[in-house]
Formats: C-alpha cells, sequence, structure tokens
C-alpha cells in the first residue's frame, strides 16, 4: 500500500515540541515566532511538494529473539533478527517478545518526503535549515497519520479509536510503532530487510551503505499491535550477543561491529 500525503493533511499531526528543541527554543515567545514562520513557510511548501507512505501488513511468529515473516507460497520467509536488553536491572526486552511464537501479525512502513525538500533551498542557508526540520516534521507526522489510519481501517485493530492529538502523541494508542534508528531498533542496517519486504524506491528512499536513508527526512519501522507492548531502550551489549546476533543474521562479526560499534559494552 503505497500513500500520499498533502502538506496541509499532516500539518495537525506535526509534533511541534520536536521542532522547538531543534532551534533549542525555549521561551513561548521564541516558540511562536518561530512556530509562526514555520507554518508560513509550510504554506509555500503546500501543493508543491508531497509526503510519501508505505504499509504492509505481513504474517509472521516469533523465534526467540527474531521474527519470521511469511511471504508468498513461492517465497521463502525471510527473518528479522533483532536485539535485547542484557544489562543489569533491565527488563531483557526484545522486541520478538510482543510477537506470538505461533502465528501473528506484523505491520511494516516506511514514510519518506519529496526530495526537493532536501535540496531546492541550498541558496538560503536560514530557509534551507528552516524547511530540513519541517521535512523531518513532516515525516514523523506522516508515520504518525499512516499509523492512525493502519490502526482504525487498513488492519483495523483499533476501530472506534478517537484520540486526541496529544494522546496521539504522548502514544496513547494500543500497540508500538518502533522505528528503525531508535532505541528499541537501533541497528540501521535493519533497513537493508524492511527495503527487500517493501520496496522503499517505489518513495523514493535509497539506502548508504551503513543503511541510512536518503532523503534523510525519511522513517521506518515496525507496526506491533499486542496491547502490552511498550517502548524500551536495548542499551549496551555484550560480545556474546554481538556474535550471536551475526549468526543470525547471516553476517561477518566485524561487518556487524561497525554497525553497532555505539552499543558495544566493551568499546
Amino acid at each position: 500500500m503505497k500513500r500520499t500525503y498533502e502538506i496541509h493533511d499532516l500539518q495537525p499531526y506535526v509534533n511541534w515540541a520536536y521542532f522547538y528543541h531543534a532551534w533549542q527554543l525555549h521561551t513561548p515567545e521564541q516558540q511562536q515566532k518561530c512556530r509562526g514562520e514555520a507554518e508560513d513557510t509550510l504554506r509555500q511548501l503546500d501543493g508543491n511538494y508531497h509526503v510519501y507512505a508505505l504499509f504492509q501488513l505481513f504474517d509472521c511468529h516469533a523465534d526467540g529473539d527474531d521474527i519470521v515473516i511469511t511471504l508468498t507460497v513461492n517465497r521463502s520467509p525471510i527473518t528479522l533478527s533483532l536485539l535485547r536488553q542484557q544489562q543489569a536491572g533491565s527488563s531483557h526486552l526484545c522486541l520478538s517478545d510482543f510477537i506470538h511464537p505461533d502465528h501473528d501479525q506484523m505491520g511494516i512502513f516506511a514514510t519518506s518526503v519529496d526530495h526537493g525538500l532536501e535540496c531546492d533551498f541550498d541558496h538560503d542557508p536560514y530557509q534551507k535549515m528552516m524547511v530540513q526540520l519541517l521535512a523531518d516534521r513532516l515525516a514523523e507526522a506522516a508515520a504518525e497519520k499512516l499509523h492512525e489510519e493502519v490502526r482504525r481501517k487498513d488492519w483495523g485493530y483499533a476501530p472506534d479509536e478517537h484520540l486526541s492529538m496529544e494522546e496521539l502523541h504522548a502514544e496513547r494508542f494500543q500497540g508500538i510503532r518502533p522505528a528503525v534508528g531508535y532505541p528499541s531498533l537501533p541497528d540501521t542496517s535493519l533497513n537493508f530487510v524492511l527495503d527487500e519486504l517493501l520496496h522503499f524506491r517505489q518513495i523514493g528512499i535509497r539506502l548508504t551503505e551503513s543503511g541510512a536513508m536518503k532523503p534523510h527526512a525519511s522513517v521506518s519501522g515496525l507496526m506491533i499491535a499486542l496491547p502490552e507492548a511498550r517502548y524500551f531502550s536495548v542499551g549496551r551489549i555484550g560480545e556474546d550477543q554481538l556474535c550471536d546476533y551475526a549468526r543470525r543474521r547471516g553476517l561477518p562479526v566485524e561487518t556487524l561491529r561497525k554497525f553497532l560499534s555505539t552499543l558495544l559494552a566493551n568499546r
């Protein structure tokens, strides 16, 4: 499923708190002034640029720290290998804990903006920064709106949900939407697996050698419906988990050491 969003449809979903943080705005006066400029910019961009989303619902099951994703009868399953908390005092969680070991479903998504939002404003440094920060917010807003539509209609596990924007931003909906590169799903190289499933190029996303997405204003991740699912930070991992993770991914340990260098407990 591919969707195209108009900027004015996403504007209500923008979480301005992150925008203010990016500008280091601390007073209501500063925030109000900058938001006014941002909303003027959004009006100028509206209609000329768009934001895109991909989503697909997959049958799957958990197998230890992996999620095995079932494809069509003519294709072999794809395994999404994950990391588990292992530091003392943690709950030792892994995202696969929120997937049933026999049969379940899970969504995979990606959102991104028109490439021009990252290259059409190089002549004006201030405008370039403004548009880049707004592009980041629009990609996140698209993920928020897409997730709402998925919960209420496409997957439909929460058809009667009616949440305010404040409640959406406070993540009071059922389930979770962990994004690649964030604390629950920190390994950006998992984007290569998600790309194999969704074909990111449909919405103009390309991946760097490290699995980072271009345009930078892009988001990818999972949608998990279990009411008990919650966000967590994987945190530091040991050499033992690195080696096990490399085995499960079918990649050399040293390759994954580069991707996970900031997580390694002995670095």
